[in-house]
């Protein structure tokens, strides 16, 4: 693919994001994709797409209007293309977040490999306190 072919799928990928098309979403990736997200824990975890999607579904069932909103990509190379953006949402308590993350796309064939988001993780900053 093209750096203009990845910035497509991306602002695709962006999206079904933001339209809660979660399968959509979940069928950019390859079958079993490898993560890197605080969430998720330390290090690389493999996540299927119904992996995806029931993790997209939880995340709207607690903010029904989370959304992101890219302030820039940069494309890296022919497989990758890092975003910077930021998540945000109301939660059932009508408490807002407005959270920064970058994620690094990982893409072959046309789907997402690899997805290493980096940002800051509010439920385990509560935890240390």
């Amino acid at each position: 693919m093209t750096t203009n072919e990845n910035e497509k799928l991306v602002k695709q990928y962006f999206e079904h994001f933001n339209n809660h098309e979660w399968t959509k979403m979940a069928n950019m990736y390859t079958e079993t994709a490898e993560f890197k997200d605080p969430t998720l824990g330390q290090g690389i975890v493999k996540q299927t797409r119904q992996q995806i999607i029931e993790k997209y579904t939880g995340l709207s069932e607690m903010f029904p209007d989370v959304k992101d909103k890219v302030i820039q990509t940069y494309p890296s190379g022919d497989n990758h293309i890092i975003v910077e953006f930021i998540s945000s949402g109301t939660a059932p308590d009508n408490s807002k977040f407005e959270l920064p993350i970058c994620t690094i796309f990982t893409i072959e064939n046309g789907l997402i490999k690899k997805d290493f988001s980096y940002f800051d993780n509010f439920e385990e900053e509560q935890n240390v306190n």
